[in-house]
């Protein structure tokens, strides 16, 4: 961790994926390098933390999504993480009674024939210029289109009257999901441990008005020759940043980009051998207001919920511990009563409530899928911009923050050797 200089020749603004990546990217560049990090920790939206001695809980990001394709993979092999690549349990090891297997067939089937209907309206999109609301691909009547609409509030924080359908279908997904033993957190801690930081030091304004920018932190202002910003759209869209002179279409960029909402709990479980390992437990598949739970994760005595959507925001909202008590009490209306003496609260993620996230991941409102593109644009040639928004097909990943941090050191490089 560094002081902070009165000069640098390129200033990366958030410590996580995103800053990490562009930083590791600059390593060998010639360029004077510093990441300026809000909190006391590098990560951002990654964040692993012993939730107990047995219990390794990731609040954030847990899967390496596509990871036939994530950079994080390689990297995680390069600094000996274990990867672990059994299959994920949302599908294919449901457990309990409440959703029995013909049930469960009816609602993939249902799920794809959504998806199918999404791919076909987004290419008329395209070709009429016209997008709209992911949910207007429901068939109307179906039973499953509450647990279809809570499905996207996993996938993209928030309900499907609220996703373009341009923006939907342009994620890229190859269906392959793996996870780090130690922590996907851990994993991009240990990527960030000899970057160039600057922790608890709260950027407040990027003066570009003169030949070199001037930022304004919580521990006193540097200049800079170059600026890359990597920090959640939701802090852009309500100014908890400022630009000056005023970047209003990167505001307005964000603010058709915000940050869904996706939270997590984890719960000590008595007697765990009672249970399978990674098992996946539904209960309430007929609302969109539902938890969904990874029975032992990696082996571990507990159980992780899952929440999504207004769903995630209105327990947030009803304070700390809510999330553990909904799942205590879902948990238990599917297994029975005898279980509720064998779960305890460790953890809960409250991204919403975090002033550094303010959500989890992006996703585009309707009619503004192209806002990726408008906000990952460098402006004057001093002023780059990444984060997972601002990646084209793996948006609300780590590894799509990471590789466009990547994407704006080597626009920084270019632009220097110029």
């Amino acid at each position: 961790m560094m002081s902070l200089p009165s000069s640098v020749d390129v200033a990366i603004i958030g410590a996580g994926a995103a800053g990490l990546g562009a930083a590791n990217a600059l390593k060998n560049s010639g360029l004077s390098v510093l990441v300026l990090e809000a909190r006391d920790r590098v990560g951002g939206r990654a964040h692993t933390i012993m939730a107990s001695p047995d219990v390794t809980f990731d609040v954030g990001c847990g899967w390496l999504h596509s990871a036939d394709e994530n950079t994080f993979v390689k990297i995680a092999e390069q600094l000996g993480f274990d990867i672990n690549k059994s299959l994920p349990p949302w599908r294919e090891r449901a457990y309990g009674k409440a959703f029995p297997q013909d049930d469960r067939d009816d609602f993939i089937r249902a799920l794809n024939a959504f998806y199918d209907r999404a791919e076909q309206a987004a290419k008329q999109a395209e070709q009429s210029g016209r997008d709209g609301p992911a949910n207007i691909c429901l068939e109307p009547g179906n039973r499953w289109n509450p647990m279809i609409d809570a499905i996207s509030t996993y996938i993209n924080g928030c309900e499907l009257d609220s996703v373009s359908l341009l923006d939907m279908d342009a994620y890229e997904d190859t269906d392959l999901n793996w996870r780090v033993r130690r922590g996907y957190g851990a994993l991009i801690a240990a990527y960030g441990a000899t970057c160039p930081l600057a922790l608890n030091c709260q950027v407040t304004l990027i003066d570009h008005s003169a030949k070199r920018v001037r930022i304004e932190t919580s521990q006193g202002t540097l200049t800079a020759d170059k600026v890359i910003i990597t920090v959640p759209t939701n802090l852009i869209a309500d100014e908890a940043i400022r630009f000056h002179p005023p970047l209003a279409a990167k505001v307005d960029a964000a603010r058709g980009l915000p940050l869904g909402l996706a939270d997590k709990v984890t719960l000590a479980l008595d007697e765990p051998e009672a249970l399978p390992l990674e098992g996946n437990l539904r209960a309430a598949t007929m609302r969109t207001a539902m938890g969904t739970y990874h029975i032992r994760p990696f082996g571990q005595p507990c159980i992780e919920g899952f929440f999504g959507g207004r769903f995630a925001q209105s327990l947030e909202d009803a304070g700390e511990g809510t999330l553990a008590a909904e799942s205590i009490n879902e948990i238990v209306s599917i297994l029975g009563n005898d279980f509720r003496r064998k779960l305890k609260p460790l953890a809960e993620s409250r991204w919403a409530h975090d002033p550094f996230a303010r959500g989890s991941y992006s996703h585009a409102l309707p009619g503004h899928a192209g806002d990726r593109a408008v906000l990952a644009a460098p402006v004057d040639g001093r002023l780059f911009f990444a984060g997972e928004a601002t990646s084209p097909g793996f948006f609300s990943t780590a590894h799509g923050a990471r590789d466009s941090g990547e994407r704006a050191a080597r626009e920084v490089v270019a632009l220097t050797k110029r």
